[in-house]
């Protein structure tokens, strides 16, 4: 008798198992080296975030505060410890396990299934960063919803602000419900989608042009440096308006009816800013989040780039 062959040495299920396993690894590396990225920068650069968000909610109530007024209010109101700066990136970086390591796998994952049988255009790098970002803040918002309560916690005497980030997720579900851990999730998902593509699209397709333009620039540090530089101002131009409705939704309280006391929805927030502090309110914070945004984004880019290269991992 003929031996039998061996059915799951070259098979087609073989095949198409090993080449997801293969998928599944790229995606888990590029993952975690996004992550590690992340990280550096929502460390080095968070202040400037603290700061922002104080900023939009100053503008709410009137008050006419500086950046510098108000980083020296939060040292005062922390003791007088610089690390009050702080206050809140524990979630911030949570956030960013969650929320940047989604984006970037998802991200690359369409860009490189776009590109199997036509040119990947502009168009279809802004699609890809509206979808992989929206998906990936949905995930995140939680965490994000902390990390403004952490931020804001002297605005309210409320226990949901009292904590760390277990003990906050844990007294709001105990009073609210799991959903609650979503509020101001819609304007937090738009934000994140305009963001994720001004951002990831403008750095991806600026260092494209700019290694097929005639400069001399190869793929290394400067023109990292160059297209991270025009993806922060991209990403801070377009999220800005976003990010003050974003921070309005989630700092507002709730009454004991569970009615919220300011705005009804993201839309109500953003006219209701527009009729009653004028259209350049939605570029309060502007300033800071910009300042923050370019050495966030230059920071995150170049660390990215050299942590994948460092791992042996193809360039961005």
């Amino acid at each position: 008798l003929a031996a039998r062959p061996n059915s799951s040495v070259g098979s087609p299920i073989s095949s198409m198992a090993a080449e997801r396993s293969a998928t599944l690894g790229d995606f888990a590396a590029k993952y975690v080296l996004s992550c590690a990225a992340a990280t550096v920068a929502e460390t080095s650069t968070y202040p400037l975030d603290i700061i922002k968000t104080h900023l939009q909610i100053a503008s709410r109530k009137g008050e006419a505060k500086t950046a510098f007024g108000i980083g020296s209010e939060i040292i005062s109101k922390g003791g007088g410890r610089v690390l009050s700066l702080w206050n809140g990136c524990a979630p911030a970086v949570y956030r960013h396990f969650i929320y940047t390591g989604i984006r970037f796998g998802l991200y690359e994952e369409i860009r490189n299934a776009s590109t199997r049988s036509s040119p990947f255009t502009v168009y279809k790098a802004m699609a890809a960063g509206l979808i992989s970002g929206a998906v990936a803040q949905f995930v995140a918002s939680p965490m994000d919803l902390v990390k403004v309560q952490i931020q804001l916690r002297h605005v309210s005497n409320s226990a949901e602000y009292a904590g760390n980030t277990v003990s906050i997720v844990s007294a709001i579900i105990r009073k609210h419900g799991v959903a609650e851990l979503w509020r101001g999730w819609i304007p937090n998902v738009q934000r994140a989608a305009l963001l994720n593509m001004a951002d990831i699209a403008c750095y991806d397709f600026s260092k494209r042009a700019l290694l097929s333009s005639n400069l001399g620039l190869t793929d290394s540090t400067p023109t990292h440096l160059i297209a991270s530089a025009l993806a922060g101002l991209s990403a801070a131009l377009v999220s800005t308006p976003a990010d003050v409705v974003k921070t309005r939704i989630m700092q507002q309280l709730r009454d004991s009816s569970g009615d919220t006391v300011a705005y009804r929805g993201s839309m109500d927030c953003l006219l209701r800013i527009i009729k009653e502090e004028g259209f350049l309110s939605l570029y309060r914070g502007f300033t800071p989040i910009y300042i923050r945004m370019a050495p966030w984004s230059l920071i995150f880019w170049v660390s990215y780039e050299k942590i994948r290269k460092l791992t042996g991992s193809q360039s961005f």
